[in-house]
C-alpha cells in the first residue's frame, strides 16, 4: 500500500463504526467512511467534542451538524496551501491520501525539468481535476499544467488554491469542459502532453446528459488519453475510489495501453495511517506508469 504519511496539518485520529475522526489543521471533524466496519471504544476525546459531524442518512446523502467551524480555513502540505470548507456529500475540498501521489510525480517532474535544462517545459494534463490538489503540486514542481473539470465552481476553487500556494502566475491553464470532449479536441489540434493525471468519478453526467460509468468507460477513455501523449511521455496516473476497480485492474489497463512506450507500471491501494492505533485506512487505489529514460 502507498501511504500518505508525511502530513503535519492532517491526520486520522481514530476510526469506529462507519466513521473516522480527523484533524484538519486546528479543527476536528467526524465523517462517515464505508471502509470502517469495525467498532472500537472511541476513547479519543475528539469524539466527544468535534467541530463538525457529517451524519449519513439512511435514505442516502446526509447533512452536516456544526458546533464550532469556520466557513473556510486552510491547511498546508510541503509549502502548498489548500482552502477547505464543508460542503455536500461529506467532502471538504481535498483528498489528503493523494499526497502520496503528489510526492511521486513531483519528483519525476523535478528530475525531468533538470534534464531538459531550460528547454521545453514539462506539460501535464490533469483531468477531472476537482479543486486542484494535483494541479498545484505539479505546478510547484515546475510543470505547465492544463487543469480540466466540468464544474466551474471547482475550477474557481483550484485557482484560489494555486494563489494561496504562491502559484497565481504559474503556467496553469484552467478549462471548464467535459474531459472526454476536451481530450478529443486536443488530439485534433495536435496538442501533446508529457503526462496525464486522471481522477474519474464512479458515476456522472456530462453537460448534455451523457452518462459516465467508470467500469464501462474507463478503458476507452484511457485509450483516448494515450493519443494526447508526447512521443516520450513522463508518467500516467489513474486514481479510483470505485471498489470494483482493484489495483490489478488499473495495472492491467495501463500496461495494455501504455505498452508501446518504454516504462514500468505499478498499482496499489492508497491509505492514511490512523495515529491512535497505527492501523492504515484504505482510501482507494492508484495505477502509475512512468517512463524509463535511456539517457
Amino acid at each position: 500500500m502507498w501511504i500518505a504519511d508525511d502530513w503535519k496539518d492532517y491526520e486520522v485520529l481514530d476510526t469506529s463504526d462507519g466513521e473516522k475522526l480527523e484533524r484538519w489543521g486546528d479543527y476536528i471533524l467526524v465523517r462517515p467512511d464505508p471502509q470502517v466496519i469495525w467498532k472500537t471504544g472511541r476513547e479519543h476525546k475528539g469524539w466527544a467534542k468535534p467541530n463538525a459531524h457529517y451524519h449519513r442518512s439512511s435514505k442516502g446523502g446526509g447533512e452536516w451538524e456544526f458546533f464550532d467551524l469556520p466557513q473556510q480555513w486552510q491547511i498546508s502540505y510541503r509549502g502548498l496551501r489548500f482552502n477547505l470548507q464543508p460542503f455536500s456529500f461529506k467532502h471538504t475540498g481535498l483528498f489528503p491520501e493523494q499526497a502520496v501521489n503528489w510526492d511521486w510525480f513531483s519528483a519525476l517532474i523535478k528530475e525531468e525539468v533538470v534534464r531538459r535544462a531550460g528547454g521545453d517545459c514539462v506539460k501535464v494534463l490533469n483531468l477531472f481535476a476537482y479543486t486542484g490538489g494535483a494541479t498545484v503540486a505539479a505546478a510547484a514542481a515546475g510543470a505547465a499544467v492544463t487543469h480540466v473539470d466540468a464544474s466551474k465552481g471547482m475550477v474557481s476553487w483550484a485557482k484560489e488554491n494555486a494563489a494561496a500556494s504562491g502559484l497565481k502566475d504559474a503556467p496553469i491553464r484552467y478549462i471548464v469542459d467535459d474531459c472526454q470532449k476536451f481530450v478529443e479536441r486536443e488530439i485534433r489540434r495536435g496538442n501533446r502532453y508529457d503526462a496525464v493525471i486522471m481522477d474519474p468519478p464512479s458515476y456522472g453526467r456530462g453537460p448534455k446528459g451523457e452518462i459516465w460509468k467508470i467500469e464501462e468507460n474507463i478503458h476507452s477513455f484511457v485509450k483516448l488519453c494515450v493519443g494526447v501523449l508526447s512521443d516520450s511521455p513522463l508518467f500516467f496516473l489513474i486514481n479510483s475510489y470505485t471498489t470494483g476497480l482493484q489495483p490489478a485492474v488499473l495495472r492491467y489497463l495501463l500496461g495494455l495501453e501504455m505498452g508501446r512506450f518504454l516504462g514500468k507500471v505499478s498499482a496499489e491501494e492508497i491509505g492514511l495511517t490512523v495515529s491512535g492505533n497505527g492501523l492504515v485506512l484504505p482510501c482507494g487505489a492508484s495505477g502509475r506508469w512512468e517512463c524509463k529514460r535511456l539517457d
